[in-house]
């Protein structure tokens, strides 16, 4: 399966902005999905994660602001981003894995095998 990933974009502090990922050339259904991201200068982080199930993780600097949600019939997920924030800039990308322990493992980026391209959300003050 290949992801596409889009929606970034350049907002203020305080808006809203919806990310997509769809897939391509295979069904999302069996895999568990998340999205991470990566400032400059930092480390690729862990923002939300979404099981095959639907059962959700968040990073707690995104708990109550970020909402991820997968459509299996669009073969699509969705990250709603709410009320962002000047340190929410960084370069988004969706991932897919099939691991099996996924409650023990949804923020480990070396547990996932597909990755979308990146979409670069900016947000000023």
């Amino acid at each position: 399966v290949q992801l596409q990933a889009s929606g970034g974009g350049w907002v203020q502090a305080g808006d809203s902005l919806r990310l997509s990922c769809a897939a391509s050339g295979g069904t999302l259904r069996p895999y568990h999905m998340a999205w991470f991201r990566q400032a400059p200068g930092k480390e690729r982080e862990f923002v939300a994660g979404i099981s095959r199930s639907g059962y959700k993780y968040d990073a707690d600097s995104v708990k109550g602001r970020f909402t991820f949600s997968r459509d299996n019939a669009k073969n699509t997920v969705y990250l709603q981003m709410n009320n962002l924030r000047p340190d929410d800039t960084a370069v988004y990308q969706c991932a897919a894995t099939s691991v099996v322990s996924y409650s023990s493992n949804h923020n480990d980026p070396s547990k996932y095998n597909t990755w979308g391209q990146g979409t670069q959300v900016t947000v000023s003050s």
